[in-house]
């Protein structure tokens, strides 16, 4: 049997998924497992490792289940990526220390209050391209050093999450230069920067961050134990992969330079891939997958998972949970007519803001009903995204349509509040699978398959085009006035309310 097949297996926070592409990324397989997060504390955001393991296993056979007796014969390579940040640490025998803490807990901001106003923040700007967040690596283990200093004290390696899905896979260390880039590694030099480390205090570490290899390397071969769980088969190359956000953006064809390319999943993701390194506070800037190339993001957690949350605790159906359905965009577009009457902060789990904040319908009254509300989630999370998408150009060249990606991409409605808030054209493309696409498209190029993931037989055709509606901008313009003037005005009630304590 050929094999000329490539898996991408895309872990998320709250989903992982397995997609079986054929060389050029048309997708013919899925398969896919959600894991809960678990909040054991207040601001502790968590997951169960081996649990993760189990729920990529699923995915896989599920997928390969699909796909047709002889699947895992086909295929060619295995391609990885994951959320980024967080921390997921083994010890000596690749066993966990600890939950997995995802990019998205916040018990690690007391130590930014300690670093803001110091010298850590200019440095470390200067050093990485970046200053930290909680959910950030250098922010948790600094965090760690203090109230888990056993854990670390077990732990030989600290992985990202996609490193702990090859280490199952392959019994391989290693991660890339994206996942690499997180929080330790030297802008410019691109190795393990020993100042960065002692900057934040965490220079003992320095032996348990993981071999850094090229994105299309291939980095471990499917053991016979991993082959017997999955259906694939025993020796099967593993490429290295990438961070989630970078994946994406070659899944859609969105890694061309000045180009905006929009994930609005479970992060807020607003990125451009540049030429040279532009710092700013209000933005990251990490290695991309090309070498020579910076992709340049500004992100918060508050995309679509505010939607998740909203019909979860308003007892929505199971079935309409799972993403943007047909009945829910009824009902916003039965409410889209004229200003809008409730404003909503998409801050449930999370804010690309320094001050205090959290979730927030403003203008409630009793003749509004769920289609208003779920307009206000829908603009909040647009106007969080405008927030985020100004910034990138107001300093970086950005030109032609946003792509756009992620749960909302499902949603024409939605999609469409993208083009009017930004005032740009929007293009959604005909992946559904972007990030587990471009996975698949790094793993095809490093065994062969394709002149690497840019090659032009691998191209993403354009789905829909949305152009944006200058009445609607308009509407949105006043809602993004509105809501900028509230988020100043509630941060010192933000601020007084227990859980900022």
């Amino acid at each position: 049997m050929a094999r000329d097949l490539v898996l991408g297996v895309d872990a998320g926070h709250t989903v992982t998924k397995a997609v079986l592409f054929d060389a050029t990324g048309r997708q013919l397989a899925q398969g896919s497992g959600a894991l809960p997060l678990n909040t054991p504390h207040p601001r502790w955001v968590e997951r169960d490792m081996d649990d993760v393991w189990g729920t990529a296993l699923r995915a896989v056979r599920a997928c390969l289940g699909a796909a047709g007796p002889g699947a895992g014969r086909a295929v060619a390579a295995v391609g990885l990526t994951g959320h980024g940040d967080g921390l997921y640490a083994v010890d000596d025998r690749g066993r966990p220390v600890r939950a997995a803490i995802v990019a998205m807990d916040t018990r690690a901001e007391p130590v930014l209050d300690e670093w803001r106003g110091t010298s850590v923040w200019p440095r470390a700007l200067a050093l990485s391209g970046m200053v930290p967040f909680a959910g950030s690596p250098a922010a948790l283990l600094a965090w760690l050093e203090v109230h888990e200093p056993e854990a670390l004290d077990r732990a030989r390696w600290l992985l990202a999450c996609k490193d702990w899905l090859r280490l199952r896979l392959t019994a391989t260390v290693a991660t890339d230069p994206t996942d690499a880039s997180a929080s330790f590694t030297d802008l410019h030099g691109g190795g393990y920067s020993a100042e960065l480390l002692g900057l934040y205090g965490l220079d003992g570490l320095a032996g348990k961050l993981p071999p850094v290899l090229p994105c299309d390397a291939v980095s471990g071969t499917v053991t016979r134990e991993a082959a017997a769980a999955t259906g694939l088969t025993a020796g099967t190359p593993v490429v290295t992969g990438a961070h989630d956000v970078d994946a994406a953006a070659v899944g859609i064809g969105g890694a061309i330079t000045g180009e905006l390319c929009l994930i609005a999943g479970t992060f807020s993701i607003n990125q451009v891939v540049s030429e040279r390194p532009v710092l700013d506070p209000r933005w990251q800037v990490r290695s991309f997958v090309r070498p020579g190339r910076w992709m340049t993001m500004s992100t918060s957690p508050a995309s679509v998972a505010n939607l998740e949350w909203f019909l979860r605790v308003t007892g929505a159906p199971a079935e309409q949970r799972a993403g943007v359905h047909e009945l829910i965009g009824r009902e916003v577009e039965a409410h889209l007519a004229g200003p809008s009457e409730v404003l909503f902060h998409p801050f449930v789990y999370g804010s690309p803001h320094p001050q205090p904040t959290s979730g927030t319908f403003l203008g409630l009254r009793g003749w509004h009903d769920r289609g208003h509300l779920l307009r206000a989630l829908m603009e909040g999370v647009v106007l969080n995204h405008r927030w985020h998408v100004d910034a990138l150009c107001s300093r970086l060249p950005v030109t032609g349509p946003a792509r756009l990606t992620g749960g909302a991409a499902h949603s024409r409605i939605w999609s469409q509040m993208f083009a009017d808030a930004l005032r740009r054209p929007v293009v959604v493309s005909d992946v559904a699978e972007s990030a587990a696409r471009g996975a698949a498209l790094i793993a095809a190029g490093a065994v062969g398959l394709l002149d690497g993931p840019d090659d032009p037989r691998a191209g993403a055709a354009v789905l829909r085009r949305h152009e944006p509606d200058a009445e609607r901008g308009a509407v949105l313009d006043e809602a993004y006035r509105m809501y900028l003037e509230a988020l100043e005005a509630l941060g010192p009630l933000w601020a007084g309310l227990p859980w900022a304590h």
